[in-house]
């Protein structure tokens, strides 16, 4: 719970406010932009909420901490029902994000040919009592073996088959299902593997409809350069060879919607996105040093 005596002396003045456990994950500025913003590198409260939506971003942004690290003084508002967030056509952001994982986004889908999960939020009653309201989960989806976070505990309740990809097969040894080398794979219909390999050597993401892209740490939206982009200082493995990745998907894969793990999402035309991420894999294969970055964004 956070604590009013260790709020940041950046917040706004107010009830709201973040205390100095902030690991600075960006979930809550994904969540209320424009109530949360970025100071000393963690997230402050940079405009109290004023209306009753504001309070209910407010509210989210407060569950979606892995930290715990939101708090209001005085009356907490109600959290029934907050999430999971329905985003478009059964397609959920999950909330409830994991410090296991820095904070990064999960996301769950109901579909008649079988619920699932792409990565794991934390384990907490009220999320998994709504999963199992909307039909429970038949599969666990892995991007990498960073986002990993209670996929067990998810796996072990709802009887879930879980794919990860080998190169990161590591970081979930109860995995149900690996995928292998770095061909598409399709999952079922309407569902494919994308190996990517880059972020981490099995970085894979999942592409649903030729619609939904799920990204994990591979590619996500800044808000502030209004544009595709990449993690360059949290490359684990190879920055080449995730520009190559990206590079496959600019003339063999249709998608309108971009959700990370790490990072903004972001709806748009496909023509909009394919020539955003066509600028993003010609700034990556170019060599070019950053410059004016943070750590969540390329700076270009």
């Amino acid at each position: 719970m956070a604590q009013p005596s260790h709020r940041h002396p950046g917040n706004a003045p107010g009830p709201w406010f973040v205390d100095d456990t902030c690991i600075n994950c960006d979930a809550s500025r994904q969540c209320a932009p424009e109530l949360f913003g970025e100071q000393d590198g963690q997230a402050v409260v940079v405009r109290q909420p004023s209306t009753e939506d504001e309070v209910m971003a407010a509210t989210r942004a407060m569950l979606i901490c892995p930290t715990a690290s939101i708090g209001v003084v005085g009356a907490r508002p109600p959290t029934e029902g907050l999430f999971p967030l329905e985003l478009d056509g059964g397609v959920y952001l999950c909330g409830f994000n994991s410090p296991k994982s820095y904070g990064a986004n999960s996301f769950f889908v109901v579909r008649k040919a079988g619920n699932f999960l792409v990565d794991s939020p934390r384990f907490v009653g009220p999320l998994v009592k709504r999963l199992e309201s909307l039909g429970g989960v038949q599969d666990i989806l892995l991007t990498h073996a960073d986002d990993v976070a209670d996929a067990d505990r998810y796996a072990a309740h709802f009887g879930a088959r879980v794919w990860i990809h080998e190169a990161d097969s590591h970081a979930a040894p109860y995995a149900t299902s690996l995928l292998r080398g770095q061909e598409p794979a399709t999952l079922r219909e309407g569902l494919i593997a994308l190996p990517a390999p880059g972020h981490t050597r099995g970085s894979v993401m999942f592409l649903l409809e030729d619609r939904y892209l799920f990204t994990g740490d591979s590619l996500y939206w800044s808000r502030e350069l209004r544009r595709l982009s990449a993690f360059r200082r949290q490359c684990w493995y190879s920055w080449e060879e995730q520009a190559e990745s990206l590079a496959r998907l600019v003339d063999s894969v249709r998608f309108e919607w971009v959700l990370a793990g790490h990072g903004g999402r972001h709806h748009a035309p496909y023509e909009e996105l394919r020539a955003s991420l066509t600028s993003l894999v010609e700034y990556m294969r170019s060599g070019e040093s950053l410059s004016g970055g943070v750590s969540r964004d390329i700076a270009w």
